[in-house]
């Protein structure tokens, strides 16, 4: 974006896309780390620091706009769930990927608005890298705006689903749930989406990294 204001207004779009996708998405019944105390700021900058990836550079992100607490972490995480194992807890606004030995890669994320929370075992059906966003035809009928991109709002920074996308499905269907990237730090930490969940890009470029196609996902209960 050219400005502050451009790049503020791309921020909403972004927003307003996520959230505004609820209806149509519906409630569907679907049943590098720091220590466990944490990065400094001085660490998280490094971590969180400018990517030089393929496509496009993905720009820093402003960790005063994150609670230290959602930092990545290695952490104690005792489970009964294969190394890898994807576990995501919305009511604590956490990610986890299963580590050896007790422990476990944890991620700060935005999660599902009331309402729009959902629980149960999925997997990874599939990968993206700056994926193509395609809102659904009901959410054109509630935001007009989003018509333009009815045939698909090409991968980049302004794209809501963001750098790497974890596509979710169950039984062979996809949900039409996503773990994606955002690049809206003052999300973490809140409910926003229709139950799509959203890392930090530099922490959801290290999760898909680690991620195979069928790795398996449990969303606990909010």
């Amino acid at each position: 974006m050219g400005n502050d204001t451009a790049r503020s207004a791309g921020m909403l779009t972004r927003r307003s896309f996520l959230a505004g996708s609820a209806v149509s998405l519906g409630a569907l019944g679907l049943a590098g780390c720091a220590t466990p105390e944490g990065m400094t700021l001085a660490e998280a900058q490094k971590v969180y620091g400018p990517v030089p990836d393929k496509k496009f550079a993905i720009p820093a992100v402003d960790v005063t706009k994150v609670s230290p607490k959602y930092f990545r972490a290695t952490v104690p995480y005792e489970t009964k769930e294969a190394v890898g194992t994807i576990i995501v807890d919305p009511a604590n606004y956490y990610v986890y990927r299963i580590e050896e030995d007790g422990k476990a890669t944890r991620y700060g994320a935005n999660v599902g608005r009331d309402g729009f929370r959902w629980n149960g075992d999925a997997y990874v059906g599939r990968k993206s890298e700056w994926a193509t966003w395609t809102p659904p035809r009901e959410m054109i009928k509630r935001q007009p705006e989003a018509a333009k991109w009815a045939g698909g709002m090409p991968g980049g920074l302004d794209n809501p689903l963001g750098a790497r996308t974890l596509h979710l499905y169950q039984n062979g269907s996809y949900t039409l749930y996503t773990i994606y990237a955002t690049t809206d730090p003052e999300t973490i930490g809140s409910g926003i989406t229709s139950g799509c969940v959203g890392l930090l890009t530099q922490d959801m470029i290290e999760l898909y990294d680690k991620t195979p196609v069928k790795t398996k996902v449990v969303v606990l209960p909010a």
